[in-house]
């Protein structure tokens, strides 16, 4: 099966590996004119093709959550289709859901019952722990550890190797710092930082 893989990044040599890994042949777009002519050696297709993407099963593999989500709308509305990715060295429960366009890497795990949204990264050795719900294009950084039903809102990062307990709630445009432990609800649009919200200005 090809997929079509749009981004010439670091996160889109991961999503490639993986593609790969999962038997698909990928087909590569560049969403930028100044990478080169050539992507983990493929030559590289410039975007002129988007405005008729119909029948193209596509996946955004761009790190950035809110360029990731507006690729998204533009395969959509081209005519494309989303193509879910998940390494196979991921756990992923048969009672979890993983929504279209998603990326589930090497190393994570999916618990029972958890809901991914559409066009989510569920990145490297991240565990998204039992009835957990993670809304569209947010970020799940490697290390990363939900407790179980947690909900995170949509266009979200959670930086590596951070902790969020049980059963909280963080809002949309959340930034969780690397490394951090989350302790309380976190409404939309804050920032939090090793324990505590930033200060804003």
């Amino acid at each position: 099966m090809n997929a079509v893989l749009i981004g010439a990044g670091g996160h889109a040599q991961v999503v490639f590996e993986a593609m790969v890994a999962s038997g698909l042949d990928p087909l590569h777009i560049v969403v930028r004119a100044d990478k080169g002519l050539w992507f983990m050696g493929m030559p590289i297709q410039t975007p002129e093709c988007l405005p008729d993407m119909s029948g193209l099963a596509c996946h955004a593999a761009i790190g950035n959550n809110a360029v990731r989500k507006a690729m998204i709308g533009q395969v959509m509305a081209a005519g494309g289709s989303l193509h879910t990715v998940v390494h196979p060295r991921a756990i992923v429960s048969p009672s979890a859901r993983i929504g279209a366009g998603s990326l589930v890497a090497a190393g994570s795990i999916v618990s029972a019952m958890a809901s991914v949204g559409e066009g989510v990264i569920v990145n490297h050795g991240a565990v998204v722990d039992h009835d957990c719900v993670v809304s569209d294009a947010t970020h799940i950084a490697p290390g990363v550890v939900l407790g179980g039903a947690v909900r995170i809102g949509r266009q979200v990062l959670v930086g590596s190797n951070a902790t969020v307990l049980p059963g909280l709630v963080i809002g949309d445009d959340v930034v969780v710092g690397a490394g951090s432990v989350v302790t309380k609800d976190i409404a939309s649009g804050q920032v939090w930082i090793g324990t505590g919200l930033a200060a804003q200005e």
